[in-house]
């Protein structure tokens, strides 16, 4: 068996899927659950983990403006570093438990963005829990947020501003090569911009899926692998004809009309990196770890109108006993 490096962005929903109890033991339950698959995948090859954040750090943001202790909530970018090393730890204690022997290694990471990005005028970020319409306006006129509906329900929004560049890549690069995981720019890492020179926090909440396909590339990995609660990208989303998109291709991707805050994202990021790379990627959900990586579920993207074959993998020639 050739070894891959493999880029996993593990959705914020995958680890608490919509409608279940916000409580910290309903995800470490999901992640104990998925925890020896990843804990296969991550012995066999070389993988980075970039997780979401976008239910999780709604939830803590929500939290720090209800406080009456504070004077003003906490700002984004910090409740990101929060979530960092909370789901960091999760996700850790799941692969050791579920078997993985390698040093898990949870780095507190930045992502710098432009701050004259556009988006910074323009929330479309999920972030936080499901409401219905006039919880969610509600809560709208009396928190100042901006709303939007996500599928059924409503959900708070934020600005996510694209990605620059995330300064750590290189030195997760060179942990892989030791032989560790690394889980990386945790709900898409820490924002930041640059002025004159100098490092500023930004309240934003950066796209981790736009951030996975950057580190991908970045780290020649030879797949992509995004991690949701859904089985994959699907056609006739929400009516009787629904079905999961099983190949696709960055061009046919483009030309479907897909969620703005949700699916398209992720669509986006695989294209990317697939049009970049000419690797493959994937999406779907987090149940189907080791079929999606075999080619045998979610929704397969290459770089022609072909699904590549696992023969695609292996930019290591060591053996896997070797890793």
């Amino acid at each position: 068996m050739r070894i891959m490096r493999i880029v996993v962005a593990l959705g914020g929903n995958a680890l608490l899927p919509r409608g279940a109890h916000p409580d910290a033991a309903t995800q470490v339950t999901r992640l104990a659950e998925a925890g020896p698959a990843l804990a296969r995948l991550a012995t066999e090859h070389q993988v980075v983990i970039v997780h979401g954040n976008g239910p999780q750090v709604g939830l803590l943001a929500l939290e720090s403006q209800n406080d009456p202790a504070l004077s003003r909530p906490y700002p984004l970018s910090d409740l990101v570093a929060e979530t960092q090393g909370l789901i960091g730890s999760w996700i850790q204690s799941a692969l050791e438990q579920g078997g993985l022997t390698k040093d898990v290694v949870v780095l507190v990471s930045r992502t710098l963005v432009d701050a004259n990005d556009p988006a910074f005028t323009k929330p479309t970020k999920f972030v936080g829990l499901p409401y219905d319409e006039k919880t969610a306006h509600h809560l709208a006129t009396t928190l100042d947020w901006a709303v939007a509906q996500d599928g059924s329900a409503w959900r708070r929004v934020v600005p996510s501003p694209a990605p620059v560049a995330i300064p750590a890549t290189a030195l997760a690069g060179h942990l892989l090569d030791q032989g560790n995981t690394i889980i990386l720019a945790g709900g898409g890492g820490i924002p930041f911009t640059l002025h004159d020179g100098r490092p500023d926090f930004a309240e934003c909440i950066v796209d981790k899926d736009a951030v996975a396909s950057i580190i991908a590339w970045k780290l020649e990995a030879d797949l992509l692998l995004v991690l949701t609660d859904v089985d994959g990208i699907m056609t006739g989303f929400e009516t009787p004809a629904e079905e999961v998109l099983r190949s696709s291709t960055p061009t046919e991707l483009a030309a479907l009309s897909l969620p703005a805050g949700s699916m398209r994202p992720k669509a986006d990021a695989v294209a990317s990196f697939v049009t970049a790379s000419g690797k493959r990627a994937a999406i779907g959900s987090l149940d189907d770890i080791e079929k999606i990586v075999a080619g045998q579920s979610g929704t397969q993207i290459s770089a022609d109108s072909l699904l590549t074959s696992m023969a695609t993998g292996g930019r290591h020639t060591v053996s896997a006993a070797n890793s």
